[in-house]
This record gives structure tokens, sequence and C-alpha cells, in this order.
């Protein structure tokens, strides 16, 4: 898991071509202009999913992982929180579905942390990384955020 600010994006760029292509997506194109929906930047190897929701309360909120794409989350307006675990130390609650690259977990034992994400900063989840978007702050509040999925 890395987390940082968008400003920084450069520095990242070493970890991949995918990668690279996905920051310098988020840096160079008008995010507030886009309109919810998938984008294929680059067919089924880049994606950008633009979301806009309110956030949600803990309690609404699962883990998820994904094993065929690396998530690169950006918060463009708004805050959220964030759960962030190793996949390891998590138990499945959904076993991994390969058509969706979607596994639902649980964290029984309390390992996951949390962390506060605002507008211009990035994460990047790996497939060994367990994730939990979409937390409230205080209270729900409204969130655009990018999600550009990087095929592994």
């Amino acid at each position: 898991m890395i987390r940082d600010e968008l400003t920084n994006a450069h520095l990242y760029e070493g970890l991949g071509a995918g990668i690279a292509s996905a920051l310098r997506y988020l840096r160079e194109t008008d995010l507030l202009a886009l309109k919810p929906g998938k984008y294929e930047i680059r067919g089924k190897d880049l994606i950008a999913i633009i979301e806009e929701y309110p956030s949600k309360p803990l309690e609404k909120c699962f883990w998820e992982a994904h094993r065929k794409y690396i998530d690169v989350q950006h918060v463009v307006s708004g805050a959220e929180r964030m759960g962030y675990a190793n996949l390891e130390a998590l138990k499945v609650q959904q076993a991994y579905d390969p058509e969706k690259d979607f596994m639902k977990l649980a964290d029984p034992s309390g390992v996951g942390e949390l962390m506060t994400i605002r507008a211009g900063t990035f994460v990047i989840f790996g497939p060994q990384d367990a994730h939990m978007p979409g937390l409230a702050l205080a209270a729900p509040a409204f969130v655009k955020k990018v999600v550009m999925k990087v095929k592994v």
C-alpha cells in the first residue's frame, strides 16, 4: 500500500508502466469535469472508474481485495476514511470471484487500520492489500473519487 499526494505521483512511475500511466492520467485529466462511469483508457489494461457518493458509516462498509487489478484510488473532492490491512490477516467472507475480480473479507481480530484520504491524495492497493473504501469521517459527506484499475 502506498499513500501520497498527487503532486508527488511522479516519484512512483518506476513501479511499472501501468501505474505510471494511471498516475499520469490522474495528473493530466480534468477529473472534476468527468461524469460518473467506467472509462477504458488502454482497453482492459487500464480503466478509470469515476464515482460520486456520500461516504458511509463503518457498519455499512466492508473489506475487499482484488487479484487481477491494482487499485489506484484518488479522492478528487471531499474526504473519506479508508481501511487497509494485509490480505493474509483477514478472513475470507465471500470467496474470490474471478469474473468480478472481487473478494469480500472480514476483520474479526481488528488488525485493519483506518486512514483519512482528502482531496488531492492517492492510494495504491496491490493484490496483497485488503482495503475498505468509502468510510465517513464524522458524518456522511459527498465524495468524488477516481479508481484506476491497473491490470497486474
